[in-house]
């Protein structure tokens, strides 16, 4: 095991720091929003819950990705947990298409604020922005989440080790 010592904890290499969250076994979530009538949306695995009175979430978006502007604008956001059999969906989003062609990888729905909403996710949180901060290269989105939808139990779709993995 590689251990820092105090003089040099403050000054991790970015891809030592990589390495090392890349063992960290993520959900994957593709988080979705409007700019205007365009649809957007990212694949994520940093989201975590916040609190469950009110119940909260967060999301985390590199402020350099494409989608990131739209994020920054809209007014609310949805997060659809993917299942184990969705993973074409999660590398739609990951880079391999651009813009609408995205959507065309699943089913969409608009949800009740207006976000697109995945048919069939595991769950889908409908999100109001009501906080975002800017911490390092990333802009941290708070959501109060005003609508849930369940979908089916099954297997969800994980990422560790810079691969896909259905738990």
């Amino acid at each position: 095991m590689q251990r820092v010592d105090s003089v040099t904890e403050h000054n991790v290499e970015p891809t030592l720091y990589r390495e090392a969250m890349s063992r960290l076994v993520a959900a994957v979530h593709v988080v979705t929003t409007r700019e205007g009538t365009a649809r957007v949306g990212f694949t994520a695995t940093a989201v975590a819950s916040v609190s469950d009175s009110p119940p909260t979430l967060l999301v985390c978006i590199n402020r350099r990705s494409r989608s990131a502007a739209a994020f920054r604008g809209a007014g609310c956001f949805a997060v659809n947990m993917l299942r184990g059999d969705q993973e074409a969906v999660a590398q739609s989003f990951g880079g391999r298409l651009t813009g609408e062609e995205r959507f065309a990888v699943g089913e969409w729905h608009d949800g009740i604020l207006g976000a697109p909403c995945l048919s069939g996710a595991l769950a889908v949180f409908e999100c109001s922005l009501v906080e975002m901060r800017t911490v390092a290269t990333h802009d941290v989105l708070v959501g109060r989440v005003d609508a849930v939808i369940l979908g089916p139990k099954v297997p969800g779709l994980a990422y560790v080790g810079r691969e896909y993995r259905v738990v």
